[in-house]
């Protein structure tokens, strides 16, 4: 582990002893916390109803949670007995970012009630104790000394994190299944909002977003992931545990339909992670193999409105049928186009992604054949049936019931499943090796024998054929098709550039950071539908804001981060390592000036 030096901490910005400001950290935080118990206002008209005493909800559940971090990370300032995991750099930013969740939401929920009810008078004592509570706070936390490395050290430099203790593998086991536990709450919630209780789901953003950032800078996010490599196996298991444990627990169907549509985008942004994340190919018409498969799997649905009304296949053989159609297209489109490179490949994929749009559209039987019914598209799509189980019928499974979106979702989820798998696969294999030396120089893999043609051939035929079995869900859980959807940019996702979008944002190269950039994308808009012609504003507002302080996803990719981060400071000396996909640690040392 690379050494560094210890400077000496800097002043805070307010004058006061770091033991009283510890004080009105502790303080500040345990008023937020009291004041959820409390009425904020005295009209019932404000989302969540925040009227009762004693009987915290919507914001005020929010409070709790962000006072109770808050408290949490100031009391390890005093080093309270096992609470040093929380915060194992020792930083002093998870403090503040705690103590900013708190007063973010303790300040957002006020100034809304006073805009919503017409006045500070609409405004009761359980408002105020929250909004003097969380400022305190945040105050205590601007007189800590200021440590000599910034917070954006611990984040591109994890060999500044002390190595945590070693523990019990039962143990590091079950702090896996709590988090996962955690986040399958923190998800559910979000989702659970509801869409008219737009304030609701602002102070869940604000929450979020800093609470996440101080677990982030604390360096907790590091561990989870040593954790996480360390018990691989286990790790993903009860992710995908999780995920099936969702729609016992959702019982809204509009949920569990949103639920659907985050699969699907997830697995095809995970196909185009593929193209983009591991080989570097820079694909802007990606979305029309998600089409290719629907419309395949729709020809052959048994629908009245399909071509060959009289052909149902079963789901495996239409599940195969899609995939075939969109690997013939993946193999036709990039054979002739893939020894072109950069932008002219991206002109020459979108291009690609507008043809197919306008080729499904104009084969209506007036302006071409009658293949895809034109603008009207397949409707009427039957549900699947699957050994006798049919998905369109409400099903009872140990006293719960689930009903058509939630049967789709567990079939969406094993389908998530495979992709992951031939992903983690493919990433670790021979091909997989070679798609990342054609990521980081095409002209000297191409140099040390590998054959670049073929190898992003490849890349591209088996993304295009994970996005064609997306489509042949996609398909039956919409009961129809239709060119609208299939296009580069568009208020309806998916669209090419929400796909490549949910990469980027997410962390190319990485399996998890798809997922989450696709979930990310599909629920705020449905979430924030309150900022109407705006959305895209605000969208386009907070990708500027991600790509200027994290610029290589939510969940990077070691080597891409350090890329990313290599002129940060001046550690040109220090030693790290990256762990790339299946390298183990020790093998991969390089400095930080040479990555």
């Amino acid at each position: 582990m690379a050494t560094t030096e210890t400077t000496t901490p800097e002043r805070g910005l307010i004058a006061l002893p770091e033991s009283a400001a510890r004080i009105l950290i502790a303080t500040g935080a345990v008023a937020t916390i009291a004041s959820a118990f409390m009425s904020w206002t005295y009209k019932s008209d404000f989302a969540g109803d925040l009227t009762y005493y004693g009987s915290p909800a919507g914001l005020q559940i929010l409070a709790i949670v962000a006072g109770a971090l808050t408290l949490l990370y100031a009391l390890t300032l005093w080093n309270v007995r096992g609470l040093g995991w929380l915060n194992p750099a020792g930083a002093v930013q998870p403090v503040v970012l705690a103590a900013a969740s708190a007063f973010a939401v303790s300040w957002f929920s006020a100034i809304a009630i006073a805009i919503e009810l017409k006045g500070l008078i609409a405004l009761d004592p359980g408002a105020y104790v929250a909004v003097v509570g969380s400022l305190i706070a945040l105050l205590g936390t601007l007189a800590l000394p200021k440590p000599g490395d910034t917070f954006k050290d611990y984040v591109t430099k994890p060999e500044l994190i002390p190595p945590a203790a070693k523990m019990a593998g039962w143990i590091e086991r079950l702090v896996v299944t709590g988090a996962t536990a955690f986040a399958l709450i923190v998800f559910t919630y979000g989702i659970g909002v509801d869409p008219e209780a737009s304030e609701t789901f602002l102070g869940y953003l604000l929450l979020v977003v800093f609470g996440a950032w101080a677990l982030l800078t604390a360096g907790l996010f590091d561990r989870f992931a040593q954790l996480n490599a360390r018990h691989k196996g286990f790790a993903t298991t009860m992710a995908f545990l999780a995920a099936a444990i969702f729609p016992f627990v959702e019982k809204n169907e509009y949920n569990a339909n949103l639920g659907v549509n985050i699969l699907v985008v997830g697995t095809v942004a995970l196909g185009l992670n593929i193209v983009v994340g591991l080989t570097g190919l820079l694909d802007l018409g990606y979305v029309a193999f998600l089409g290719v498969g629907a419309y395949a799997a729709a020809l052959v649905s048994g629908s009245e409105f399909s071509t060959f009304s009289g052909v149902q296949f079963p789901f495996w053989a239409a599940m195969l049928t899609g995939m075939a159609a969109s690997l013939v297209f993946g193999v036709l489109i990039g054979a002739p186009t893939l020894r072109l490179r950069g932008d002219y490949l991206a002109i020459v994929t979108l291009g690609f992604g507008e043809i197919f749009r306008i080729a499904v559209n104009n084969m209506d039987g007036v302006s071409g054949p009658n293949i895809t019914n034109g603008p009207n598209g397949i409707s009427m799509i039957p549900d699947l049936e699957i050994f006798g189980f049919d998905f369109g019928a409400s099903h009872s499974i140990g006293g719960f019931t689930l009903a058509r979106f939630a049967n789709y979702f567990l079939l969406m989820l094993v389908i998530t499943a495979i992709v992951v798998v031939v992903f983690n696969r493919a990433a670790d294999s021979r091909i997989g090796r070679s798609w990342i030396a054609i990521r980081e120089d095409e002209t000297a893999a191409t140099a040390m024998g590998i054959n670049g043609f073929r190898v992003k051939l490849i890349a591209f035929a088996l993304g295009a054929s994970l996005a064609g079995l997306a489509g042949t869900v996609s398909a039956h859980v919409g009961y129809s098709v239709n060119p609208a959807p299939y296009q580069f940019a568009g208020s309806v996702p998916p669209n090419s550039a929400f796909l490549l979008a949910a990469v980027v944002l997410g962390g190319m190269g990485t399996v998890n950071g798809p997922i989450l950039g696709a979930a990310l994308l599909y629920l705020l808009p449905e979430k924030l539908g309150f900022l109407k012609e705006y959305q895209l504003l605000a969208f386009g507002i907070a990708l500027v804001i991600l790509m200027r302080f994290r610029p290589e996803g939510i969940i990077a990719n070691r080597r891409r981060q350090l890329e990313f981060h290599e002129n940060d400071g001046d550690d040109s000396d220090k030693t790290v390592h990256i762990p790339e996909q299946g390298l183990p640690d020790s093998t991969v040392g390089v400095t930080k000036a040479g990555a």
